[in-house]
């Protein structure tokens, strides 16, 4: 039986595309699965949205509920100058969520449980804000690093201590999500062995808490793609208003 970890592994699904140096770059599972969640994310956004009912159906209910989350997220943390990064946090969070839900798919693959994949949708945002913050307000963007009202005379402890706090956002933004799915994903598969080893009749207690840890991640799922959008929404408000 594969051990829990091996879940993880990133397979080659083709012939090296090119090769730099002595790394070869082709297409592999996680970019698959990560092509399988852009194109199921537009798919069911599609499908909503392509009646416009008055009474909605299921489908489009639920993507009408996420536009509303996403929508009410953005207007309550960031102000009407949120609106023009709607787009961006939305299709972010679809993009996360159903990246996670996919994975939770028996033999498929779970992307954002690699720290690489979080990490680059982190950076992005980290980036994003910082660029966005600097060209609204100049030099000035410098005057988030010392809070308002302190005494000057506090600016050599306060100053380094808000910019390794700023620094460390990417970095606690990627890790958050990733060991929320990596250690998730683990622990259905250690109890999913104690199932198999245990047997029909020793097995039954395992396999009724397998359930419910498979139920709460389904909500972890969820959970976690909200809260990525969440703090992306906190970033750039402190990056447009300086709070």
């Amino acid at each position: 039986m594969a051990g829990p970890l091996e879940q993880f592994e990133i397979q080659s699904w083709s012939a090296p595309l090119f090769k730099l140096g002595g790394a070869s770059i082709s297409f592999t599972n996680s970019a698959a699965f990560m092509v399988a969640a852009a194109l199921a994310a537009s798919a069911f956004m599609l499908v909503g949205g392509a009646r416009k009912e008055m009474v909605p159906g299921r489908w489009q209910g639920m993507s009408e509920m996420l536009y509303e989350m996403i929508s009410n997220m953005v207007r309550d943390n960031i102000g009407d100058a949120g609106r023009k990064y709607f787009p961006f946090i939305f299709s972010l969070f679809v993009f996360i969520l159903f990246g996670n839900l996919i994975g939770m798919l028996p033999y498929s693959f779970t992307f954002t449980s690699h720290l690489a994949v979080t990490f680059t949708m982190a950076a992005v945002v980290f980036v994003a804000v910082t660029l966005i913050g600097l060209f609204k307000h100049g030099l000035h963007f410098f005057s988030l690093f010392f809070p308002h009202g302190a005494p000057w005379w506090t600016a050599p402890i306060l100053i380094p201590i808000e910019l390794v706090s700023y620094l460390s956002r990417p970095v606690s933004l990627a890790v958050r999500l990733f060991a929320n799915m990596t250690v998730g994903h683990v622990l259905l598969k250690v109890l999913a062995g104690f199932v198999i080893m245990l047997g029909v009749l020793g097995g039954w207690l395992p396999l009724l808490v397998l359930v419910g840890i498979t139920a709460l991640e389904f909500l972890v799922a969820g959970l976690q793609a909200y809260i990525f959008a969440i703090l992306c929404c906190i970033y750039l408000n402190d990056s447009l208003h300086l709070h």
